[in-house]
């Protein structure tokens, strides 16, 4: 195996599936408790080193609640279980530096666009919204993810 590296940066080995860090052992996996974590084989949160990823996000309501018809509803909740993962990975909004936004209909984007605004407009992070045909779940509008980039030493 070859290695690149040292110094004090990052080592990488180059193995079957090309150049690896060898930190990824890293990992701080985050769950929302969705039973298809284990099914799938997914967290909905991942910290490796300074880095924060959030796995694609739906609208899901606690049972009790119905999901709404209104994009822009459907979006504030997908970030409201965006930033308890980010909190539980030790990061928060203000260390968002992408953001993917799925609607299936673009006539939603301004509501979904909107929210994202509201909630990260203070850290412009680069985004990208795309329409897709189809969610999961037929009544689901809009999905989103998150990646951050913590600060050094924290």
């Amino acid at each position: 195996m070859a290695e690149a590296g040292g110094g004090g940066r990052p080592r990488f080995v180059a193995g079957p599936r090309g150049w690896q860090d060898l930190r990824v052992d890293e990992r701080v996996r985050v769950s929302s408790g969705s039973p298809f974590e284990a099914s799938i084989g997914f967290s909905r949160a991942l910290r490796v080193g300074r880095r924060v990823f959030v796995a694609g996000t739906a609208p899901v309501f606690p049972e009790d609640q119905r999901c709404p018809d209104d994009a822009g509803l459907q979006a504030r909740r997908c970030f409201e279980i965006v930033q308890q993962a980010l909190e539980a990975a030790g990061a928060s909004f203000d260390d968002v530096v992408r953001t993917r936004m799925y609607v299936t209909a673009v006539a939603d984007a301004a509501a979904v666009g909107a929210v994202h605004g509201e909630l990260l407009g203070h850290v412009r992070p680069v985004a990208t919204m795309v329409v897709v045909a189809g969610l999961l779940d037929p009544a689901w509008k809009v999905e989103v993810e998150a990646e951050a980039v913590l600060p050094e030493g924290r």
